[in-house]
């Protein structure tokens, strides 16, 4: 962790007119300075002028938190507030001593809490208030060698967890069942916390954010399990594999499978520099359209990933962002049948210097188990 990217943030804000910078707890937070806090209604926040040097605010009884993180080693100042003080019009006084003036634009962390939102704008009167995502996204989509190999890690581990399926995907449990043994396996093969664990089994994989449930699996099962968790850098996982259960699919599942997997593969193919998001969204949505089933892909076909699992660039029609090296985001058509089952293939992928590296490696095809 070093100031690069704090200071890089302050010459995109200058770069497109924006005064100040206010980024609360998040993983825009860790991401700029490596201060992994926690939100709370107590304001700490990194405020970045356009000129000047960056502040981290925080309450005094949490600046030794950050001097035992990594933003304690950058040098930062550091100013530590009392539980007396208002601590937006500390803000506001020190923005506005490094700028010169008061701000007249000014952008919050995308998922800043609303009080906390509402607090900087009341106290920086006449300043426009905008969403800070232009300028750190701009930052956070382009993944650094490093950051690759935190992801390919998390992707090698969840990899390992759908290699186990078989010990715990059987006729009469249920997703409840499998899910809590799935989430002790994400644990152990390398993750420090949990984010989700789906497991749609027969008309429940027709809903793609389906929670778990009381439901039993049944033999001739298509169950869709996506899941994925945080490593201990922050860096995420999320990988999803379909399998059927105590019995081969019929023909009619084998052959839309055949399309959902040939969509995945031609999506990935696309992937190089220069091409946009949203064309990567449709050469996976022409395979399935084409063959009669595109009705039945009914979301986008992925979404950046990092320190969020989801985040941009987002690769939907629409989104006209061209694809740079280290841009790294999910693959992940799917088709769902109403009433009756779902399918999807997901794969966290990195755009190269020329073409695309895969970060996971398990089968693609559907995975049949004993019952």
């Amino acid at each position: 962790m070093t100031t690069d990217r704090v200071r890089a943030a302050r010459d995109i804000a200058d770069e497109t007119g924006v005064d100040l910078i206010v980024v609360t707890p998040g993983s825009d937070l860790r991401y700029l300075c490596g201060y992994d806090a926690h939100a709370m209604e107590r304001l700490t926040a990194l405020v970045v002028p356009r000129r000047g040097e960056p502040i981290l605010l925080v309450p005094r009884l949490e600046a030794p938190m950050v001097d035992a993180s990594p933003a304690g080693t950058l040098g930062l100042d550091l100013l530590a507030w009392d539980e007396t003080d208002d601590a937006f019009a500390l803000l506001a006084r020190e923005a506005g001593a490094r700028l010169g003036s008061a701000p007249a634009r000014v952008a919050v962390g995308s998922r800043t809490w609303a009080e906390h939102a509402l607090g900087v704008q009341r106290a920086l009167r006449g300043s426009s208030l905008e969403i800070a995502s232009p300028v750190i996204d701009r930052l956070r989509m382009v993944k650094s060698p490093a950051e690759v190999e935190e992801l390919a890690l998390a992707g090698a581990a969840i990899d390992r967890v759908h290699a186990r399926m078989g010990e715990w995907l059987r006729v009469g449990r249920t997703e409840a069942e499998v899910g809590a043994d799935i989430a002790a396996a994400i644990l152990a093969e390398g993750h420090t916390g949990v984010d989700f664990t789906i497991v749609g089994s027969g008309p429940n994989g027709a809903s793609p954010h389906h929670e778990l449930s009381g439901r039993r699996i049944e033999a001739g099962d298509l169950v869709v399990v996506d899941i994925g968790g945080e490593t201990v850098t922050g860096y995420r996982s999320d990988c999803t594999r379909t399998y059927v259960v105590g019995g081969p699919a019929s023909a009619e599942v084998a052959e839309w499978y055949g399309v959902l997997h040939a969509a995945q593969q031609a999506a990935t193919a696309a992937v190089r520099p220069g091409v946009t998001a949203e064309q990567i969204d449709a050469a996976a949505r022409a395979v399935i359209a084409d063959a009669g089933w595109g009705e039945h892909f009914i979301h986008r076909t992925g979404h950046g990933i990092g320190l969020d699992t989801h985040e941009a660039p987002y690769i939907v029609e629409g989104n006209d962002l061209p694809l740079v090296p280290g841009m790294a985001f999910s693959v992940e058509p799917g088709i769902y049948l109403a009433g009756r089952c779902g399918a999807r293939i997901e794969d966290i992928v990195v755009c190269t210097e020329d073409g695309v590296r895969v970060l996971n490696n398990g089968p693609r095809e559907l995975v049949e188990l004993p019952g």
